[in-house]
């Protein structure tokens, strides 16, 4: 009886002890398991993380849009788009109108690399802010997939500044309108995708567009330079594959914005102090800059804010309204530029720009509305031909009666 009641003591004891530990191991986000196999004790721990850990810690709240130490979140729909495209009009005309007044300083413009190393600096200060004002500040994307997304961030900034040297403002934006072209062609021998007459007949409106505006700029242009086309349809192709790049690093590893922006031109950064450096290219800018620091490092560091701005509200803008929307905007925005150039900065002017920016617009969106076809209900055909009958039906009832 007394061994009895020794072994039932006991057997009580392993159960509180178990709860207890069970209880403990639930209060740090663990689960023990008891399992029993062939009188054998086993346990399996299972780690459930709380619910402050399974949001990402870049996220303050999964409804919480923030811009520029701003909520977007506390307005309505209407509001949170008015504060979006006003965002990145007023930041992005500012920006254009910056580089292109940059471009205009007497001797400037063989400098664009110096413009871009400048403008990877305060890049690398801003996202370098930004990023000690959220909590975690651990480099998520592994080092070497930075430097890869620094040599195009490299490729695409800079020769997209350096080719401001020899061609129109006017003309670098409208070649900007058609990333699409590279994006196709590098789908088409890279990976061997079809595309369907959307997507084609998009990528020619674009290619057209594009001859007929070199061809007035080229016809027109005193400054005109072949060089300006093949170093910014170089840009153009960084361009394409960057996107991708940075989309699968952040994914993959979820990864902030600014920890992307701090790490992709900090090391962009010294590979243009490097290769300016080996080419010689440094003194000569330093020195030029250094005699007109206003002009130069003034508008760099208001054409970079501008720029850092305007890209924050351009995610905000995609993540509330999607990519469709946003295109349109930035398509808007890209159109008034290219009007503001013409108004502020003299140069000459042909009507062939205005047919060619037309065909542009039209790829745009051909491309857009290929991507978004269950969206967008364009009519048939055959529907506009019963409404145009049903129309002239009303009107003939209505003159008889």
């Amino acid at each position: 009886m007394d061994l009895t009641q020794q072994a039932r003591d006991i057997q009580d004891k392993r159960v509180q002890e178990t709860n207890k530990d069970n209880s403990e191991s639930i209060e740090c986000g663990k689960i023990t398991m008891d399992l029993k196999f062939n009188n054998s004790r086993k346990y399996i721990s299972i780690t459930v993380p709380s619910k402050t850990q399974t949001m990402s810690p870049h996220i303050k709240s999964v409804d919480d849009i923030v811009v520029l130490g701003m909520n977007l979140s506390k307005f309505n729909k209407l509001t949170q788009f008015f504060i979006c495209v006003a965002g990145v009009f007023v930041f992005y005309l500012i920006y254009g109108y910056l580089q292109e007044l940059i471009f205009s300083v007497e001797g400037f413009k063989s400098y664009g690399w110096y413009l871009t190393l400048v403008q990877f600096a305060f890049y690398s200060i801003f996202g370098l802010i930004e990023l000690q004002l959220i909590q975690d500040k651990r480099r998520r994307i592994p080092g070497k997939t930075y430097m890869i997304i620094a040599f195009l961030t490299v490729g695409t900034m800079g020769l997209s500044n350096t080719s401001l040297g020899y061609l129109n403002y006017p003309t670098q934006v409208i070649f900007k309108c058609c990333k699409l072209i590279p994006v196709m062609l590098g789908g088409v021998f890279i990976q061997g995708k079809r595309y369907n007459v959307a997507d084609v007949s998009a990528a020619i409106c674009m290619s057209l567009g594009l001859i007929w505006f070199t061809l007035a700029d080229s016809t027109i242009a005193p400054n005109f330079n072949l060089t300006g086309v093949v170093l910014i349809s170089l840009a153009l192709c960084a361009d394409a594959v960057i996107g991708n790049v940075q989309e699968k690093a952040m994914k993959l590893h979820n990864a902030s914005n600014s920890e992307m922006v701090l790490y992709s031109y900090s090391i962009g950064f010294v590979y243009i102090l490097l290769g300016l450096t080996c080419t010689s290219g440094l003194g000569p800018a330093v020195t030029f800059c250094a005699k007109n620091p206003i002009q130069t490092y003034g508008y760099a560091f208001l054409f970079s804010l501008t720029g850092y701005f305007g890209i924050s509200f351009v995610l905000a803008l995609i993540k509330i309204f999607g990519a469709l929307i946003a295109v349109t905007v930035t398509t808007g925005r890209k159109a008034m530029t290219i009007v503001l150039s013409f108004i502020f900065f003299a140069k000459p002017f042909t009507f062939q720009y205005v047919w060619s920016g037309f065909l542009v617009v039209l790829g745009i969106f051909l491309n857009v509305y290929s991507k978004n076809m269950d969206k967008i209900r364009l009519p048939s055909l055959y529907d506009l031909i019963n409404k145009s009958v049903e129309a002239r039906k009303s009107r003939t009832l209505a003159q008889t009666v």
